[in-house]
């Protein structure tokens, strides 16, 4: 039986001699392979959808709902919005308890083989009642061996937690952290509660930062790995998360995550009530282009529902209900082993037609760069129709190599009725600065209007792996512009 250590039964301190190895932002990186990261690190994060880049292109996760309670109030959170085609942080449509988790993690594992990471980010705070958290921890562990775990939290009850994290196995923690400046955190938070006080404005804002602080490097001091998530808000915080990144890189920090804010009335939060707009796609960029040689930054990230679960990128929590839940669900550990071998090749020769392209890309005579937006449902290959697409991963690439700089959500332009035209204009908006697009087929109309406005679209390397087609695309476009000057 599951066996569940108590926080008052681990000890609260260990020597130095006794840590483990963390990763720095100048070792690694999201898109980092099995060469460039220590092997126990690699071993971490080669099949967490989160922490690689790589991965999320075949592995998918899974968000238990066993944390509701909260111990600090954002501006922009509202734990009882609700809504099924809404994909963001501390949403959910059912709460777990443990056991209910339990069974549901088993269920998932049965029926999506590509399952490698149980995680709890929610709907609250994962160690506000931490309790429920290992609990859940310790039932899943027993039952599902070959799962990563991991969990979210705000910082703030971190430190009196971080051993128990280590004994309950649980090896990547993100902690959201906004600011390290107390005047600019106390204008992104309206509330922080601790030891029965409930404290507001610059003095909750210190604490909640003291206490982050404390937290991070005890978990990489005991070989934790960490990711930063951080909420980008225009006019509050978006210059100071440049001070942000600096201190997670000299911390030791695996990954920063900065995340647009998702601002709207409908939601019901102060932010959206308020009228605080989220950044623009090309801001986002903006900032992340002038992060370059801070912490490593997550640029694969969806913002994911509480209760998610899937590749990143699609959600199929919606076919787990509690409703369905079997009594007794019976996982095929066989099939899963069997998924992870096909896997395992599939990365081999991915890997090698990567490198195959960025060789090609040396020899390309040119300080261009350019944005290429990718279809894709997954595997790392361009896959999906363009008028399916519910969101275009965009890809950097010059003669340096081919680089995941983003993505961006659309709604789905296909939908066989009325308004589709309109859709495609949103759409042309939403894929600003991008050049081409790269999908497994496109309909006449789309190709001409967005050949207007100034966007390529080429379905001609359908299935074909990301890099290695984005990498052919900008040297063929760079040798057809050569002839034309010399012929000109």
């Amino acid at each position: 039986m599951h066996k569940i250590i108590p926080l008052d039964a681990v000890a609260r301190s260990r020597p130095a001699s006794d840590r483990g190895s963390g990763c720095g932002a100048t070792s690694c990186g999201s898109s980092s392979g099995a060469g460039a990261l220590p092997p126990d690190v690699w071993d971490k994060v080669k099949d967490h959808p989160c922490y690689s880049q790589e991965a999320h292109h075949f592995f998918a996760r899974m968000h238990v709902a066993v944390a509701p309670a909260c111990n600090i109030q954002c501006h922009y959170c509202n734990r009882k919005y609700d809504c099924a085609n809404e994909s963001r942080p501390g949403v959910v449509s059912e709460r777990l308890t443990p056991a209910q988790a339990t069974r549901k993690a088993l269920w998932v594992a049965a029926k999506v083989p590509q399952l490698s990471v149980v995680g709890i980010a929610g709907p609250g705070d994962a160690l506000a009642d931490p309790a429920r958290t290992f609990e859940t921890c310790a039932r899943i562990a027993d039952v599902l061996p070959d799962i990563k775990l991991c969990l979210s939290t705000n910082g703030l009850a971190l430190p009196e937690c971080v051993d128990a994290i280590k004994a309950h196995a649980i090896d990547h923690v993100t902690v959201t952290v906004n600011a390290l400046d107390p005047a600019v955190a106390e204008r992104i938070y309206a509330w922080v509660a601790c030891s029965r006080k409930r404290l507001k404005g610059r003095d909750a804002a210190r604490l909640l930062i003291e206490r982050q602080l404390q937290g991070l490097e005890m978990l990489v001091a005991a070989g934790v790995l960490v990711k930063v998530n951080s909420v980008m808000i225009p006019g509050i915080n978006v210059a100071h998360l440049r001070e942000v990144n600096a201190e997670l890189r000299a911390r030791g920090v695996f990954l920063h995550n900065i995340m647009p804010l998702i601002s709207d009335p409908a939601h019901g939060t102060h932010f959206g009530l308020t009228g605080q707009r989220g950044p623009t796609p090309a801001e986002l960029q903006s900032l992340h282009e002038g992060l370059a040689g801070g912490a490593n930054l997550m640029k694969h990230c969806r913002q994911c529902r509480a209760d998610a679960v899937g590749l990143l990128g699609e959600d199929r929590g919606g076919s787990f209900g509690l409703d369905r839940l079997p009594a007794t669900p019976e996982v095929d550990h066989e099939s899963r082993r069997a998924y992870r071998a096909v896997i395992d090749r599939e990365r081999r020769h991915r890997e090698a037609a990567t490198a195959k392209a960025e060789a090609m890309l040396a020899n390309v005579n040119t300080e261009d760069r350019r944005l290429i937006a990718v279809c894709t449902k997954g595997s790392g290959r361009i896959n999906q129709h363009f008028g399916h697409a519910r969101e275009f991963q965009i890809y950097e690439v010059d003669r340096s190599g081919v680089r995941l700089a983003g993505h961006r959500r659309a709604g789905r332009y296909c939908q066989g009725g009325y308004g589709e035209d309109d859709a495609l204009e949103s759409v042309i908006a939403l894929l600003e600065g991008v050049t081409t697009v790269l999908c497994a087929r496109i309909g006449r109309c789309p190709r001409d209007r967005l050949a207007t406005a100034g966007i390529r679209a080429i379905d001609d390397h359908a299935h074909e792996y990301i890099e290695a087609a984005v990498a052919r695309v900008f040297v063929d476009e760079h040798e057809t512009a050569a002839k034309a000057v010399r012929t000109a």
